[in-house]
């Protein structure tokens, strides 16, 4: 499985972004799918989660009703929808996939900037 992202750029602080992972691959083998973000100078934090199948979410509390995360199966992408950035929002956002509930994966990395 390989999963590449895409969507990251710079943006004012109110506004909003649409990243994307897209997978190749093995992508039948993939359950959860995940973000996470590193500022410069911080350790790598999650920011949301989806399940296979129900597709359940769960956030981070930074994050909990700005953000929201979905997934399209037929399209093998996941997305990362980003309202009312804030300039603490800047980071390098990583895409990653459990595949075959035994290891994970992780993408590039996509450069969202939020200027005040």
């Amino acid at each position: 499985v390989q999963l590449v992202e895409s969507g990251g750029g710079l943006v004012q602080a109110g506004g909003s972004l649409r990243l994307s992972c897209a997978a190749s691959g093995s992508t039948f083998s993939i359950n959860n799918m995940g973000w996470y973000r590193q500022a410069p100078g911080k350790e790598r934090e999650l920011v949301a989660l989806i399940t296979n199948g129900a597709g359940s979410t769960n956030y981070a509390d930074s994050v909990k009703g700005r953000f929201t995360i979905s997934r399209d199966n037929a399209k093998n992408t996941m997305y990362l929808q980003m309202n009312s950035l804030k300039p603490e929002d800047t980071a390098v956002y990583y895409c990653n996939a459990l595949v075959q509930n035994y290891y994970w994966v992780w993408g590039q990395g996509t450069q969202v900037t939020v200027s005040s």
